[in-house]
């Protein structure tokens, strides 16, 4: 199959260009349903993770694991995303992301359940490898479902489909926390999948239905108003040139994942053990962190016509290595606080922005390495935080996410100037 319109939005295209005669503006709303439908597809894999992850300490319990056999187990998890990606862009090529988006979201949702009636970490682990395929499947078709709709679209809108991931993972955390205590593991997770099976059925004919995007033929003249990443996949020429665009993105998205991580696993810790913040005072410092976060990226859109994806991605790399540095190293709880509200701005758009153009130069398959390097990122970012806590201090550590967050500012610069 021909790849699909893998080139970059631009406000100031020529109407006369070769792109705006061969790739010319749908009639469908900036809202239009397959935008909607896309959306609901990302809200619904941030909720179905969610979900899970707030059931983590109940599996545990009910498989007996050690918190070494249990991180063994939740390894799976990420070996099956990462192993799944690859194959997922090529599906992608052949048969189109929207089809594959709603096969890895289904599979994802039928997953969901099933870590509720396993009874040892062997096992357990088993049935992760099988959800982290739906997990990691569904991340990279529908960032490269995305990356068309951008391109039909000709508006930079991928923060707005990550904000609806932050939104279910938001709701997905909430409605799981207050059912804890109400609801079994088997019956909430067994409800999260069968919520997932209903949106995916119904959002996924909306989709399936929706006009694609105009085929781009491959053999066009680039016009005056195309990107420096703006090459489609498979392009005869310049295959070396667009790998190594795809692989700075990449890295980009790295960095930006690698905070993430970071900061999702070890803020509590810090605001408790450092900082010396309650329990429930630390539990709202991180809700802060997410609700920036979110709220960074459904301004998103905005904030890239208005300033520029570069533009952006540097002041937001920038403003997290800032706000980084001032929750490790601050004396004070609402000091440390602010600082992580500014590190959830300033991530917010990187790894969005950053997806959407590997996707924009490398089709399907740039999505692939992109979001396998990334998710990468956000597996040793724990990790590494975590050797260095015990030999220099959690404070000191932390502060490697501004380096990070520093390096994903720059490295767009690099992409352009290559």
């Amino acid at each position: 199959m021909s790849l699909r319109n893998k080139i970059s939005s631009h406000r100031h295209a020529d109407p006369a260009s070769p792109q705006s005669r061969s790739t010319p503006p749908v009639a469908d709303s900036p809202w239009g349903a397959a935008r909607l439908a896309l959306t609901a597809f990302f809200a619904v894999d941030g909720f179905l993770f969610a979900a899970w992850v707030v059931r983590i300490p109940d599996v545990r319990s009910q498989v007996n694991a050690s918190h070494s056999a249990l991180g063994l187990a939740l390894l799976c998890l990420s070996v099956g995303a990462v192993l799944t990606m690859p194959a997922v862009g090529r599906l992608c090529l052949r048969y189109g992301s929207r089809p594959v988006t709603v096969a890895s979201l289904a599979l994802l949702a039928l997953a969901v359940p099933l870590p509720a009636h396993t009874h040892s970490v062997y096992s357990l682990g088993g049935v992760l490898l099988l959800f982290g395929a739906g997990y990691g499947g569904a991340n990279v078709a529908m960032n490269s479902a995305a990356v068309d709709l951008v391109a039909q679209l000709r508006r930079p809108v991928m923060p707005s489909f990550h904000a609806g991931y932050s939104l279910g993972g938001l709701l997905g955390a909430g409605i799981g926390g207050l059912l804890a205590e109400r609801l079994t593991t088997a019956w909430a997770l067994a409800l999260g999948g069968l919520l997932g099976l209903a949106v995916t059925v119904g959002a996924g004919v909306v989709l399936l239905r929706s006009p694609a995007a105009p085929m781009v033929a491959p053999d066009r003249t680039p016009g005056p108003a195309d990107a420096p990443t703006s090459v489609p996949a498979g392009a005869p020429a310049g295959g070396r040139h667009v790998r190594l665009l795809v692989l700075l993105l990449g890295l980009t998205a790295l960095c930006t994942a690698y905070g993430e991580g970071a900061v999702a696993d070890w803020t509590t810790l810090h605001l408790t053990d450092d900082v010396h913040a309650g329990a429930g005072t630390a539990a709202a410092g991180y809700a802060a962190y997410a609700f920036a976060m979110t709220s960074g990226r459904v301004g998103g859109t905005w904030l890239s016509i208005r300033l520029g994806q570069n533009r952006l991605m540097l002041l937001g790399g920038l403003t997290a290595a800032a706000g980084m540095l001032l929750a490790a190293l601050a004396p004070s709880v609402p000091v440390a606080i602010g600082g992580f509200v500014l590190v959830g701005l300033g991530l917010a758009n990187l790894f969005p922005l950053a997806i959407a153009r590997a996707g924009a130069a490398g089709g399907p398959q740039g999505v692939a390495l992109a979001s396998t390097l990334g998710y990468g990122g956000m597996l040793i970012g724990p990790v590494v935080i975590g050797f260095l806590a015990d030999a220099v201090g959690l404070p000191l550590a932390l502060t490697t996410v501004a380096v990070a967050a520093t390096a994903a500012a720059l490295l767009p610069l690099t992409v352009r100037r290559h």
